[in-house]
């Protein structure tokens, strides 16, 4: 608990403003619509303008900030493949080539790889040189990482968050690449929600029903070993964590500080989420959920964090790309808020909301 208290006097939060929602929301009802009539989209923008401050909600300027590291859990037979490509994604990033990046080009998004802990020492063009170190260690003999390690990549987020704030984003993405981060996610969410693993682990990018078998094997055997279930946050972060997480935990911390909403991808930028919200309660209030993910564990998580996922589409893709994706959705929504076709002109009364 040390290391929360230490946590929560770094990071204050101050929550959104209720009364800017409701005008938001009010402005929402002056639409020539029926009420309410583009449903999860009215709240998630009225969301966001408590968050920004004004009913003036602009989400034109954004990124996803995509988190990429190695984790030594790899070496436990957890994954269809090695760590090797971790990093080949990550240049594909650097390249703007891999499927994030040609989504968020087509989303008029900017996309910033980080590499927080890949388990290779050279530098990647194109992306952001924020090691912590080459991977983490393998959680099924000692605990991921050390506590500087996860203060160090927790501070990283807050900050890139921070630097995207003065640089006039208005709304962050999450993502994440890093082989073996289904595994980490879900041994966190197992810890947390004090689940088995066998509730919370699913087969990834393809594992088959051996590999399954194995991976929540190592997950329970870890959450019994250091006894996760009577853990604090912190604790089961760094025990069995990643530096992918531990810095998307971070992007949602400094999203509550600064005011910047940022959007879940899927299990592990939830995990990430739901760790955020666990050490400074409060955080959830900036978070918007773009997706319900097919990895066991995402319903659970978003349903613990009390958020609702706009796109039901069965995605398992990672990299941030479903929370891209909702990008474009809420742009057609906006196209409606701004507009701001009134009843007047189409010659008819206003709805009423009925008590």
């Amino acid at each position: 608990m040390e290391a929360i208290k230490f946590l929560r006097e770094k990071y204050k939060i101050t929550p959104p403003d209720q009364s800017m929602y409701d005008a938001v929301k009010a402005n929402w009802d002056g639409v020539a619509k029926p009420l309410d009539g583009l449903g999860w989209f009215e709240h998630v923008i009225s969301q966001i303008g408590a968050i920004e401050d004004s009913t003036n909600v602009c989400i034109s300027k954004r990124a996803v900030i995509v988190m990429c590291a190695d984790n030594g859990i790899v070496r436990e037979g957890i994954s269809q493949s090695g760590q090797e490509v971790t990093l080949a994604v990550a240049q594909s990033m650097g390249r703007r080539e891999s499927s994030v990046c040609r989504m968020a080009s087509a989303s008029h998004t900017d996309v910033i790889p980080v590499d927080i802990g890949i388990a290779a020492s050279c530098k990647i063009d194109g992306v952001l040189d924020e090691k912590i170190a080459c991977g983490t260690r393998n959680f099924a003999k000692e605990p991921a990482m050390t506590e500087k390690e996860t203060l160090d990549a927790i501070d990283t987020g807050v900050r890139l968050v921070k630097q995207c704030k003065e640089n006039g984003y208005q709304i962050l993405a999450t993502g994440e690449m890093g082989i073996g981060n289904t595994t980490t996610s879900s041994a966190v969410t197992a810890a947390l929600l004090h689940r088995l693993a066998s509730e919370t682990a699913g087969r990834g990018a393809g594992l088959n029903d051996k590999g399954l078998s194995r991976k929540k094997q190592v997950i329970q055997e870890a959450i019994d070993r250091y006894d996760l279930y009577k853990a604090d946050a912190f604790t089961v972060l760094q025990t069995v964590g990643g530096f992918d997480i531990a810095g998307l935990t971070g992007v949602f911390i400094g999203g509550a500080m600064y005011h910047v909403p940022i959007v879940l991808d899927g299990l592990i930028s939830g995990a990430a989420a739901l760790l955020a919200k666990r050490i400074i309660p409060g955080t959830e209030h900036f978070m918007i959920a773009s997706h319900l993910g097919k990895e066991p564990a995402a319903k659970a998580i978003l349903k613990e964090i009390g958020i609702k996922p706009v796109i039901h589409g069965d995605l398992a893709l990672g990299e941030g790309t479903g929370a891209v994706m909702v990008f474009s959705l809420l742009d057609l929504a906006m196209s409606v808020y701004n507009g701001r076709t009134d009843f007047s002109r189409l010659e008819m009364a206003p709805y009423e909301r009925l008590s």
